[in-house]
């Protein structure tokens, strides 16, 4: 009996093995076959990405963007419905039974002149919505998300016998405002069309090297508010400051009571960030003003935190002008303006199945964890409004290896995403998203 369980054990043990090889090698042929079916697509996609890279339009009135990309849906057999939430594109393609998949890109650009040197950069000229004249051009890269939601609808379509389910594939308008997503909900997003189970997008980073995914378990883009604090007081003579309440004095001791809001009032590993990004006061070196105006970003991630940060700052307002002596008419007025972005989440357990996938696809050394940033994307508004959806946003690297490169060995720095010099490595970034994307959705909807 003991050489029986023992050839049992030895039998069993070279079963795993060899189904294990068998899976490995399963999984590396599903990926080089993926990678190859990206890379015949990548002349048509660099094509597509020039155009759109030329032709920016800014938040809200994307309507050429949203129109050209329609209809490149619509000839996937995609059923399209536009105009929604503004310049909104929905796409729905149902293929048999099965969960349901969002995939967002966002389509605005911003009001940045150009100064990448690119053959075909934008020569866009607009006017804002504030009114004034400006250039345009897509400096967050949003034309790559753009692109590689044409290229992962295209694989998708073209391959429907692996795969079961349901796809949403939305264009989003005014991401760079903060409320496209807001807007597209409101219009019916999840009535209208089918409520998905699972949500996904991708950001391209002007801080990874080209190619590579970074990717955050839990809370991986902040909640954001801006916060208008009006400050008065009683002008006068500079000469004669005791016959005044100068709101300059005032809103300089609130600018540095609120540093204490981070500093002493929140856990030292709980991240905020409490900016005054601008104070207006005055108009002459001798007059004292009646009002100041602060300007605030407030950045958070967990419910909580923000709460205790908004309700800080009008408590410090307050106090202060009461400190001051100012009478109950003239204490500071704080207002929370209606552009709040809410905390993008993913789902822990769901990103790091992701990050697995992508791993298998591309490598170990080109998937790695990164730091959650305190940068606001209202791309966490399709959690939000419904957190029994599993949401993954991951980065990738845009940076050319070369500029990388020299960028280690000089220590300089890199442009920026939303600088007039950033200009991404745009096949590695739309190959390598398009890739994740589409071995995402395959792993989701397999049959």
């Amino acid at each position: 009996m003991k050489n029986l369980a023992f050839i049992t054990f030895i039998f069993g043990l070279a079963f795993c093995l060899v189904n294990s090889s068998l899976t490995h090698a399963a999984n590396n042929n599903a990926a080089s076959n993926n990678a190859n079916a990206v890379q015949a697509k990548l002349p048509e996609l660099l094509t597509l990405y020039k155009d759109l890279h030329q032709t920016p339009e800014l938040s809200s009135v994307e309507f050429n963007t949203a129109k050209k990309l329609a209809k490149k849906a619509q000839a996937l057999g995609f059923d399209v419905t536009e105009k929604v939430g503004g310049t909104g594109v929905v796409a729905v393609l149902k293929n048999g039974k099965g969960p349901t998949v969002l995939i967002r890109a966002d389509m605005d650009a911003l009001p940045v002149k150009e100064q990448t040197g690119l053959t075909f950069a934008s020569k866009v000229t607009t006017t804002t919505e504030e009114g004034q004249q400006a250039h345009v051009m897509h400096a967050c890269g949003h034309d790559t998300h753009m692109t590689t939601w044409y290229g992962t609808a295209k694989l998708l379509s073209e391959n429907k016998a692996n795969w079961s389910g349901t796809l949403v594939m939305i264009l989003q308008p005014a991401e760079e405002r903060g409320r496209g997503a807001k807007d597209m909900l409101a219009d019916g997003l999840y009535t209208r069309f089918p409520k998905p189970d699972y949500a996904l997008a991708f950001h391209n980073s002007a801080s990874l090297k080209a190619g590579v995914i970074g990717y955050t378990p839990s809370y991986t883009f902040a909640n954001v508010d801006s916060v208008n604090i009006d400050v008065k007081g009683v002008g006068g003579h500079g000469a004669y400051p005791h016959a005044t309440k100068d709101p300059i004095v005032l809103g300089s001791r609130i600018v540095g009571a609120l540093q204490t809001l981070v500093s002493r009032e929140l856990n030292p590993q709980d991240p905020a960030v409490v900016t005054v990004g601008s104070f207006q006061a005055g108009t002459k070196h001798n007059i004292i003003s009646d009002n100041a105006l602060l300007l605030l970003t407030v950045r958070s991630y967990s419910d909580e935190t923000r709460q205790t940060l908004l309700d800080g700052i009008a408590r410090i307002a307050k106090g202060e002008g009461i400190a001051m002596g100012l009478p109950e008419k003239l204490l500071p007025v704080v207002t929370v303006k209606d552009e709040y972005t809410p905390a993008t989440y993913n789902a822990p357990e769901f990103t790091k199945e992701m990050a697995k996938l992508f791993t298998d696809e591309l490598g170990k050394d080109r998937v790695i964890e990164v730091p959650a940033v305190m940068a606001g994307e209202d791309f966490g508004r399709y959690y939000k409004a419904d957190n029994s959806i599993k949401s993954m946003i991951f980065w990738v690297g845009g940076v050319p290896h070369d500029k990388w490169q020299a960028a280690q060995e000089t220590g300089e720095g890199l442009p920026s995403l939303h600088s007039p010099f950033w200009a991404p490595d745009a096949k590695k970034v739309i190959g390598t998203a398009t890739q994740a994307m589409n071995a995402a959705v395959l792993k989701i909807l397999a049959k």
